[in-house]
């Protein structure tokens, strides 16, 4: 079980008081991440999206036809992300635009984002700054690793569940990202991230916390198992089986992420401890580990990697499987004898 603390941010407005003490909803696991199920609308429709702790801008697809996503065929033939539907607004009554003169708009548009309709066409962020602006937002573009999604902020009634399912609040005006076309983005993302626009700053939870417990990987890709991801007071309530670590100070240059320090790695009896720039930060703010749920891999760097690896490889006694590694660009892949097949 991973538990995380938020910390509070210096501006924190007080919460409405019809926003929930805590959520529970469940998570499945797919390959390459988890997946929650998003209540949007009213009626409700139900979205499902990728739960990212590395970004902020929770976004979902929009348009039954109209959604347009480039370079995903790889994700085609996973069901539970094919069987994801999209978001219509106009099915939604209480659905409607951001506002130019809202916070979450300029929060948007204030990255230097090179694909951002703003950027693009010279616009100034002081123009949305105008209290007296009564336009729509203007469309944004919001990139990832390899991923770009552009749209519209939305604000529309997101209901989350409590306890258990019999019990539910509605958010009201939840913002959120009405996605019309994608690069490599199949589905939708809750932004887990500490900036404004995700969802715990959004629902208040940002002084409090949340809690999921990771599947193994061989549950990934079946809808009959899912795990709890809890958010608020029942998050850090019971302490008996949790195990914390503290987190890091986020610098001053990406305060928006989790930070962790690695401390060292134990491979049987053998240990190595890494440069001292994964344990804390230094002077430029550079340094520790960032935790990602929407990151597949564990990235360390050099010569900590290296030296990981050599341990490994001296403990490791099964033949190499070369092949795989040179098709897969894996550093250590091995022959394993099983009984559905001979090389992992």
């Amino acid at each position: 079980t991973t538990t995380t603390t938020i910390p509070t941010p210096k501006t924190t407005s007080k919460r409405p008081s019809n926003y929930a003490d805590h959520m529970t909803e469940p998570l499945k696991e797919v390959r390459d991440g988890y997946i929650i199920s998003l209540n949007l609308g009213t009626p409700p429709q139900i979205i499902q999206v990728y739960l990212d702790t590395g970004s902020d801008l929770t976004w979902v697809p929009c348009g039954n036809l109209s959604f347009d996503c480039i370079d995903c065929n790889d994700y085609k033939n996973n069901k539970l992300l094919t069987a994801s539907i999209s978001f219509s607004p106009s099915h939604s009554s209480s659905s409607l635009r951001d506002s130019c003169s809202s916070p979450f708009c300029t929060d948007i548009h204030s990255s230097d984002n090179s694909f951002d309709t703003c950027t693009i066409a010279g616009c100034s962020l002081t123009t949305l700054l105008r209290s007296t602006c009564y336009r729509p937002c203007p469309p944004f573009a919001y990139t990832y690793g390899e991923g770009v999604v552009a749209g519209t902020l939305t604000r529309d009634t997101l209901r989350v569940h409590a306890t258990t399912n019999s019990i539910s609040r509605d958010i009201p005006r939840f913002c959120f990202g009405c996605v019309g076309s994608t690069y490599r983005e199949p589905i939708g993302i809750a932004g887990f991230g500490k900036g404004p626009l995700s969802l715990p700053s959004q629902l208040g939870f940002l002084h409090k916390g949340f809690s999921h417990c990771f599947l193994p990987f061989k549950y990934a890709n079946n809808p009959n198992i899912s795990s709890p991801l809890v958010v608020g007071d029942l998050a850090i309530s019971s302490k008996e089986y949790m195990q914390f670590t503290p987190m890091l100070k986020s610098p001053i240059m990406y305060p928006n992420y989790y930070y962790i320090g690695l401390e060292a790695v134990t491979v049987g009896n053998v240990s190595t401890a890494p440069q001292v720039t994964l344990r804390e930060f230094d002077s430029f703010g550079n340094g520790g580990m960032i935790i990602d749920s929407g990151t597949t891999y564990t990235h360390l760097p050099e010569p900590f990697y290296s030296q990981l690896l050599s341990i490994l490889e001296s403990v490791i006694n099964y033949p190499r499987a070369t092949e795989v590694e040179e098709r897969s660009g894996f550093d250590l892949c091995y022959r394993i004898p099983c009984k559905s097949n001979n090389i992992l």
